[in-house]
């Protein structure tokens, strides 16, 4: 039995699968992020929230993939937390590569995150090949639900949408300009407070200015990005994340304008994390 875990900053999704595909069991846990994390919050983390739900199970192999995973020096930390627990092999990826494998399997094409956070890489099948820096939500994030949100507050208090809308979103939220600029400048988290607007522009994506603002951001995202890529017009584009998933009819449009081959569009990368360790382990 194998355990795969998908992390964020804020949660973790466990899963145990057995040698067959078949899922034992999923979990929650708070999320692991070694940029952010020490080893000993991690493996106090793991010893006292995961093992309790998992004692007396006979785990082979733990694949973890997470933000915050993309360089060796931190991915040891998140290894050595798993460790005090379990001594099995572990495997620790960035959640791109969870992307990657989620959403390619073993096949190459183009694979895109849009959730908080946005990234994207170009993927043979076996590893990245290239990839574009995200650049985080002030530099860059194109499409992200940080940026969306940024995109949606600058509009509303320069006056770039309809004044009914603004107040109505100013109303629903209960913000000021005072308490915007506290959260966006002083507050620890800025990207998670502005993704958490996401919801008002799903809602109001009638409105045409709204849905220039979103169809705007994700043109960018593609352009910026995926545009950039080596046979990019060749190969499939997948994405993953909250983001990509609810508003993908607009995502649709946007690859359809640069003629781009739709992939698949999943909220989640786990299930398809757990069809790509049933096919390779095979």
């Amino acid at each position: 039995m194998i355990a795969i875990a998908d992390s964020g900053s804020t949660k973790t999704e466990w899963c145990l699968v057995e040698k067959i595909g078949q899922i034992h069991s999923r979990c929650f846990t708070p999320g692991m992020n070694p940029y952010f994390q020490s080893e000993e919050q991690m493996t106090a983390m793991i010893q006292q929230v995961l093992y309790p739900q998992w004692t007396g199970l006979v785990i082979d192999a733990v694949y973890f993939y997470g933000a915050g995973c993309a360089f060796p020096e931190k991915n040891v930390l998140v290894e050595k937390a798993i460790h005090s627990c379990w001594s099995v092999p572990v495997e620790v990826n960035s959640d791109l590569m969870a992307a990657a494998h989620a959403l390619c399997g073993t096949d190459t094409g183009i694979a895109c995150i849009l959730g908080t956070g946005s990234n994207s890489c170009l993927y043979d099948g076996k590893e990245v090949k290239e990839q574009i820096s995200p650049l985080g939500f002030i530099l860059g994030d194109e499409g992200s639900g940080a940026v969306l949100g940024k995109l949606l507050i600058g509009d509303c208090l320069k006056r770039q949408l309809p004044a009914s809308l603004c107040q109505e979103f100013m109303e629903t939220y209960q913000l000021t300009p005072a308490s915007i600029l506290e959260h966006v400048y002083k507050k620890p988290f800025p990207n998670r407070y502005l993704a958490s607007f996401v919801p008002f522009l799903k809602e109001h994506l009638d409105v045409e200015s709204v849905f220039q603002l979103v169809y705007r951001s994700f043109d960018a995202f593609i352009r910026r990005n995926v545009m950039q890529y080596t046979g990019h017009d060749r190969y499939p584009v997948h994405f993953v994340g909250s983001v990509a998933f609810y508003f993908q009819s607009v995502l649709r449009q946007v690859l359809e304008k640069y003629e781009l081959t739709p992939g698949k569009i999943e909220k989640a990368p786990m299930d398809g994390l757990i069809l790509y360790y049933n096919k390779v382990r095979k």
